[in-house]
């Protein structure tokens, strides 16, 4: 909703253009999703959003981000099934790279596999038991140090925890750009980007 998402874009980008980005990013990462082996799909959004077939959809619950993130794993849990959940903000996310978290999450003595951004937070978190989420509780969401301070709160749990590459995930114009280079020239959001954000060159 135009508004309600990618408000770091703007300015320059206005909401709506902003927002089209945004449905861009979600899309291609649900594309990559449908296209990686799962026991289950599900997408955990605000508001209304039709999900691609074979996916089920339920609503975020809770006030912060860490509190929706941790009703999240419950909501969506399976038994004795672990579960990797990734954000819509790193379309130049792989098949590969899913299938790769999912194989160490599988490994003998992996707890955790975890994905570290750019900009110190993290893009995605496996959890061998969905429900130890609950770590992440009073952990601040969206600063430098989110995914320092998961990595403590999991191995202070006494966790064993796996690294995924580092991804850049798209806050500014200028993560927008750099992204849309990594992903391919016809996907929604590199085309996106193209269509509805000034060049870094432009941007003051």
């Amino acid at each position: 909703m135009p508004g309600r998402v990618k408000t770091r874009l703007c300015p320059p980008c206005n909401e709506e253009q902003a927002a089209k980005i945004a449905a861009a990013a979600l899309a291609d990462t649900l594309d990559v999703v449908t296209a990686t082996p799962a026991a289950r799909r599900t997408l955990v959004i605000e508001g209304e959003y039709r999900p691609p077939g074979g996916w089920r959809s339920v609503a975020q619950r809770g006030e912060g981000l860490a509190e929706r993130i941790v009703r999240g794993y419950g909501d969506t849990a399976l038994p004795r099934v672990g579960t990797f959940l990734v954000g819509m903000d790193t379309p130049q996310l792989t098949r590969d790279l899913i299938i790769h978290a999912r194989y160490l999450l599988g490994s003998r003595g992996v707890d955790a596999v975890l994905g570290l951004a750019v900009d110190g937070g993290w893009w995605g978190l496996g959890l061998r038991d969905p429900a130890d989420a609950r770590v992440l509780d009073g952990i601040p969401m969206s600063t430098p140090r989110t995914g320092a301070d998961t990595l403590d709160a999991l191995q202070n749990r006494g966790f064993t925890v796996a690294r995924l590459p580092v991804l850049r995930d798209v806050d500014t114009v200028s993560d927008a750009w750099a992204v849309a280079a990594q992903c391919q020239p016809t996907s929604r959001f590199a085309t996106a980007v193209r269509t509805h954000a000034p060049a870094p060159r432009q941007v003051a």
